[in-house]
């Protein structure tokens, strides 16, 4: 949290392929451009291939945070960004997304990375079924954006109804801005020992950070995805709850 969850490069060993999601889920952390610009530099410099996540990028309203990996210089030749329909067209369970594969991302041999991933896809996978393709489309036109980006806004008005509930709380917290979750920092506390004292005290349910792995110990996972009165009220239970904290 020290660095807002941007990864020391420095300190990374090499690896053939770096995972990259902003804004990011749990941490609500969204990558600027000048970190995206040196993530690309070490992936080029290493000769990694980046997997960038950018599933959330339509949350993105700072019109100087990128919402695409492919807005960096250099980025063609060795980034690979998928997205997804599920967060913000509540495509969850019907599942339709999309990868982009640049012709120039290629291995050390020389050989088309897409050539590879195709092959993959089409023995794997038979695609995605018609009826879900045109409910993809409908998304995307002219009404379906104005939909998205007023859903968008929801969530993000919910995201600052819970970051500045639980600060009022006495706890600092990360993200909630430009993505829709809150990470909150615990000072120290067990992640599942907290969630259980807010589920058991206050009936309001939470994400324990230890949930998403040992680097996620310490935290609680806040979600916008809810009804706005929803978020209200579980903020006025958690101010109850740590009113005397």
């Amino acid at each position: 949290p020290t660095n807002d969850f941007f990864p020391e490069l420095g300190s990374l060993p090499r690896a053939d392929v770096i995972y990259f999601c902003s804004p990011n889920n749990p941490t609500g952390a969204v990558a600027s451009k000048a970190q995206l610009t040196s993530l690309v530099q070490h992936a080029k410099k290493n000769g990694s291939i980046i997997v960038f996540d950018a599933a959330y990028a339509p949350f993105i309203r700072n019109p100087l945070i990128p919402k695409s990996i492919f807005e960096i210089e250099g980025a063609r030749s060795c980034c690979i960004e998928v997205n997804s329909f599920s967060k913000y067209a509540g495509f969850t369970g019907v599942r339709l997304g999309w990868t982009v594969i640049p012709d120039e991302v290629k291995f050390s041999d020389g050989t088309p990375v897409r050539q590879d991933f195709n092959r993959v896809m089409t023995t794997a996978f038979n695609g995605a079924s018609n009826i879900v393709q045109s409910g993809g489309i409908a998304c995307l036109d002219k009404e379906g954006i104005e939909e998205i980006s007023k859903l968008m806004d929801y969530y993000l008005g919910n995201a600052s109804i819970l970051k500045k509930g639980i600060e009022e709380c006495g706890f600092k917290a990360h993200g909630g801005k430009d993505s829709p979750y809150v990470f909150v920092d615990l000072k120290g506390e067990k992640s599942w020992d907290m969630f259980s004292k807010i589920l058991e005290n206050a009936q309001v349910v939470t994400i324990p950070g230890a949930g998403f792995g040992p680097g996620g110990e310490g935290f609680l996972r806040l979600s916008a995805f809810a009804p706005k009165e929803s978020c209200v009220e579980a903020v006025q239970r958690l101010k109850e709850l740590f009113k005397n904290k």
